[in-house]
């Protein structure tokens, strides 16, 4: 005999699913936003309040004082330095580095840092990981002088390996339209300042990490090129230096010609981005004392000497070209900022595209 409908026996109902049993935890992310809004309160500036929550962050340009702004937009990441900052258990100074990338890259143009957010993306939230690397983040605007208003931290499973993260930054900066750098006015003569770097800066790790692992080094180990006898991690982790504070008085006052930003490339590939066409920069690299982490590096690898200027900061962070007259004011200027400066070349004539060229030897 067959059975009527409410006969049949009843189906197992399926487990009930959330977005926290896929691994995404709301509640977390919530609380680890209420945890950083105190950091990013603490870079409030002119123009923005920095508060955290909404869809948007506003910045008002009329109150940071521009009469005729354009503004200046830059993004970057901390490359495979990141992988260091995994590995060792030190996130609090890899959002400095985050930070530095980009705004070091405002400042060339001649502009004010003025707005920063982070993109945090992992497999799963580790609220002090996170809050670790924000803290950074905020030491890094804090010290550029630009407001942390938002950013944006991505939960992904599946995508990231346990404990591993990325990181993205992404600045805003103003210049007003007759403080643009480069200027036009760059001449064979001209003199190059460099600003000491504070170590490798946020370019190369692919190369330095592989050094250290063919020298079969631990991270732990103490590092033999380093003076304050910290492990090759904490080391190599030196965070970025930023330039802003000090370079942004002089480029608003007109006294640099042209700045460049000491990143993956080296002096080789970056000075020419601000050249104009007939002219080349021409190094000495007797005038500078590298630091010995490029020493050990240079060593380490057997790396000739052209390979080093093309991929490091080689203890170069940042260039700066201005004029013989104003060059030594400039260069006390500097130094009474707080900057190791040193005049390491000049301009010279040069048929073509710019380039960079070197004599003397370390």
């Amino acid at each position: 005999m067959s059975r009527s409908p409410q006969d049949k026996p009843a189906k197992a109902m399926p487990n009930r699913h959330t977005y926290a049993s896929a691994g995404v935890d709301i509640d977390n992310a919530d609380a680890f936003v209420k945890a950083i809004a105190p950091m990013a309160k603490s870079t409030r500036r002119p123009g923005a309040d920095a508060a955290l929550g909404g869809f948007g962050a506003l910045f008002d340009l009329k109150a940071a004082g521009y009469d005729d702004p354009i503004l200046v937009t830059t993004t970057d990441g901390v490359g495979t330095k990141l992988k260091l900052a995994i590995e060792t258990g030190i996130h609090d100074t890899i959002g400095i580095d985050l930070v530095a990338m980009s705004v070091n890259d405002l400042i060339v143009q001649g502009a004010e840092p003025l707005l920063f957010l982070d993109y945090f993306a992992t497999g799963r939230l580790d609220r002090q990981v996170a809050e670790s690397v924000v803290s950074g983040i905020a030491a890094g605007c804090r010290d550029a002088g630009c407001a942390l208003i938002g950013g944006e931290t991505a939960e992904m499973p599946g995508l990231y390996h346990e404990g591993d993260y990325d990181l993205a930054g992404f600045a805003v900066g103003a210049v007003d339209r007759d403080k643009i750098l480069p200027r036009a006015d760059i001449v064979p003569g001209d003199v190059i300042i460099g600003l000491a770097s504070s170590g490798v800066h946020s370019n190369g790790y692919s190369l330095v990490r592989k050094l250290v692992s063919v020298a079969q080094h631990s991270l732990n180990e103490p590092a033999p090129f380093d003076s304050l006898a910290r492990s090759f991690g904490e080391a190599l982790l030196t965070p970025t230096r930023i330039y802003v504070k000090s370079i942004l008085p002089l480029a608003k006052a007109g006294r640099i010609k042209a700045l460049a930003h000491i990143t993956g490339g080296g002096l080789t590939e970056n000075v020419p981005r601000v050249l104009p066409e007939g002219t080349a920069a021409l190094f000495d690299l007797s005038l500078w004392l590298r630091p010995p982490v490029f020493h050990w590096l240079q060593r380490a690898g057997n790396i000739e000497t052209a390979e080093m200027l093309r991929t490091f900061n080689c203890g170069i962070g940042m260039i700066a070209v201005a004029s013989q007259r104003d060059a030594p004011r400039l260069m006390t200027d500097f130094i009474a900022s707080g900057e190791q400066a040193v005049v390491v070349g000049e301009i010279v004539a040069h048929q073509g595209e710019p380039i960079t060229r070197y004599q003397g030897e370390w």
